[in-house]
């Protein structure tokens, strides 16, 4: 077994029998990604793939949140060059086409591109108190990357809805919708990722890496990430969402929120 540990301690890794498990460890943040969770994330991810030993790799977090989505301090103010939004395409790209399969393991609220994060993997296990939500909107910004990955993994209506109203939603909405595979008791979530990690490395590596690349086929990432985040970042800049990140750091209504 080898286990890392960076010196921010936003990602811990740990590699045992086959397994490589990345966990989200920034919990002072809300697991959010920053530009060092997203950069260790990344060589993590990259590491783990480059490495035969490793058959099946699993996204998992400590604290109560597994991930609230880009860090909105690192998104004050600054030009649409310097969002933290340009990096995230890359990092959902190797997550999308790893070769590998990907298990997300979600126990708690996800939030905005941690929803996105999560619809990247192949399979995703939440525990029954988890929850989601596209929040982007109520930020004066869009789910612009993400709706590369969500709109292939959900149902169209249940994405439409749920990206345009950016209300919470439980794990079993979530299941409905398509974008978690297996919902299950908090206390039983750890049994059920052992079961599905040893379903996944039962299969030959070539063999599940082809079915993976059959799987994604007609999904073409990396045609649409430059609109996307182009998109993505123009309204991180822009005066409605900065007004936004404002507001929901401030913890007050933004100003396009009508009076009560």
């Amino acid at each position: 077994m080898t286990s890392t540990a960076n010196e921010d301690q936003a990602l811990r890794v740990e590699t045992t029998g086959g397994t490589a498990r990345l966990t989200l460890d920034s919990p002072a943040n809300r697991n959010a990604l920053s530009r060092a969770m997203r950069g260790q994330l990344r060589a993590a991810l990259t590491g783990a793939l480059a490495d035969d030993a490793v058959r099946v790799v699993v996204l998992d977090h400590t604290g109560r949140v597994f991930c609230s989505g880009m860090d909105l301090a690192e998104a004050t103010g600054g030009s649409a060059a310097e969002q933290g939004v340009n990096e995230f395409p890359e990092l959902l790209r190797l997550v999308w086409s790893a070769p590998k399969p990907v298990l997300a393991v979600v126990r708690g609220p996800a939030r905005a591109g941690g929803v996105g994060l999560a619809a990247a993997c192949d399979v995703v296990v939440a525990g029954s108190s988890a929850t989601f939500a596209f929040t982007e909107v109520r930020i004066g910004v869009v789910p612009a990357v993400i709706s590369a990955v969500c709109r292939p993994r959900m149902l169209p209506h249940a994405v439409h809805r749920l990206m345009l109203t950016g209300e919470v939603f439980d794990a079993a909405t979530a299941a409905a919708g398509g974008l978690v595979d297996l919902v299950v008791p908090d206390d039983e979530v750890d049994t059920t990722v052992t079961a599905q990690v040893r379903a996944l490395a039962a299969g030959a590596p070539a063999a599940l890496a082809e079915t993976k690349r059959l799987l994604r086929a007609g999904t073409d990432l990396a045609g649409q990430f430059p609109s996307l985040l182009e998109l993505s970042a123009r309204f991180f800049a822009s005066p409605e969402g900065q007004e936004g990140i404002a507001a929901f750091r401030e913890k007050r209504p933004a100003r396009w929120v009508p009076a009560e």
